[in-house]
């Protein structure tokens, strides 16, 4: 996986770093995706972010996905660059980048890193909204199978 990165980061990922990290003279395609926290989730609003991650198994995990993908798709380079930490709406909380000879490549190959990041690597999201602080994707053995179906917030402090 010559010339690609992969990288937890505490301060906004670069874009520019992401393409240097892909870029080569036989590459030519550059896709890269950019994600950015957005101010709703689920219908509730969102003020705050927070990323977490035990790094060391984080970035092991975000290699592997990388190496797959280039075992996958020949020629193609790769670098994820995940934003920890809080972060306002409108923040880049992640970079990714692929090249290859060709686009076709390059966007599934950008495509399946995002994907599989996303599913796999241990970053753990708690979003803050007037109703408090909250885990995504996390559901609390407390509270009832309908609680968290409604997609409503609520305290778990004082049950």
């Amino acid at each position: 996986m010559s010339g690609s990165r992969v990288a937890l980061v505490d301060a906004p990922p670069s874009v520019d770093e992401a393409i240097a990290s892909v870029s080569h003279p036989g590459a030519g395609a550059v896709s890269v995706f950019v994600g950015v926290v957005r101010d709703r989730n689920e219908g509730r609003p969102v003020v705050l972010l927070e990323y977490e991650a035990y790094a060391s198994m984080a970035e092991a995990e975000m290699r592997r996905i990388a190496e797959e993908i280039a075992g996958e798709i020949p020629g193609v380079r790769l670098a994820a660059l995940h934003r920890r930490g809080r972060l306002a709406a409108g923040e880049v909380a992640v970079v990714c980048a692929a090249s290859a000879m060709h686009r076709g490549e390059a966007f599934r190959a950008c495509r399946a890193l995002i994907d599989r990041i996303k599913e796999r690597v241990p970053i753990w999201k708690r979003e803050h909204g007037p109703d408090g602080a909250y885990w995504v994707g996390w559901e609390d053995a407390r509270c009832g199978e309908t609680e968290h179906d409604s997609g409503e917030a609520h305290a778990h402090e004082n049950r």
